[in-house]
């Protein structure tokens, strides 16, 4: 269910992220290579960037497939960015939200995006719901799965987790709620990318010009590529790239609640030829 990716480094076109390459997030749209799950992402799309000097980003989401919304291409062409996230969607629910349903969700600095699904949703996270305050309830953007994964990955945004572990921790209380859910989250700052892998495809490339991409699948055939094992944690910005295992839910905590067993493995660097 859906594609998404995310991009920190030298500024560039959308359209040269987006676009250009051959099988770039515009044609994951209708022909990806990787999904498992699904295969057509027509049900919304939506990209967010960062200008220049402004730390808030800007978005653009359409509830159609990308490849009918004329425009699209002429933005992606001269818009520039040195840090964005886009997604394409193929729905758990059709209809549902339309354009408010489409990735990214944004609030502050940060942009969000969510490929997976949870299974019996909504009801099998409605233990969750006493977590958030009920403006958050109140103010949830769409009334899918994606939104309420949001909504608890910003409360704890917001009570002054970092990133890895918001979205770590995020990712283990929705696992233990409701087995079987397809985690894959993206979050980005502008300067950082944060993901997991939980059930579906990730991958990163750390580019020789600089900079580093974490997708669904890669956009092009650039040996480089890695792939992100399942149940990590990934933390990217534009050299470096971390990996740390998360534990599956069960596991004892570690004393400090956090979902890192093990020794924390050094960044993995990618030959910059």
């Amino acid at each position: 269910m859906c594609r998404h990716v995310a991009y920190v480094g030298p500024e560039e076109p959308l359209g040269e992220l987006l676009v250009r390459p051959p099988h770039g997030l515009y044609r994951q749209s209708w022909a990806p290579r990787r999904q498992r799950y699904g295969t057509v992402n027509a049900d919304g799309f939506g990209v967010g960037w960062y200008a220049q000097g402004d730390p808030v980003p800007a978005r653009y989401r359409r509830a159609g497939p990308v490849w009918a919304d004329l425009s699209f291409a002429d933005l992606a062409r001269v818009v520039r960015t040195r840090a964005l996230l886009a997604a394409v969607r193929d729905a758990t629910l059709s209809g549902a939200d339309a354009e408010a349903a489409a990735a990214p969700f944004a609030a502050g600095t940060w942009l969000f995006s969510h490929n997976g699904a949870v299974p019996g949703w909504p009801g099998s996270l409605a233990p969750l719901v006493p977590s958030l305050s009920a403006e958050d309830v109140l103010s949830l953007e769409a009334r899918n799965d994606s939104a309420f994964v949001w909504a608890l990955v910003l409360a704890r945004l917001r009570a002054g987790d970092d990133e890895g572990r918001a979205l770590a921790e995020t990712v283990l209380e929705v696992a233990a709620a409701a087995p079987g859910s397809r985690l894959n989250l993206l979050l980005t700052n502008g300067d950082t990318v944060i993901a997991t892998a939980w059930g579906d495809t990730l991958w990163y490339l750390t580019r020789a010009g600089g900079g580093t991409v974490v997708a669904s699948e890669p956009y092009d055939d650039d040996p480089h590529w890695r792939e992100v094992p399942d149940r990590t944690l990934l933390a990217a910005n534009r050299t470096d790239v971390l990996l740390t295992p998360l534990k599956e839910p069960g596991d004892a905590p570690t004393s400090a609640g956090a979902p890192a067993p093990a020794p924390a493995p050094a960044p993995v660097r990618e030959p910059l030829t």
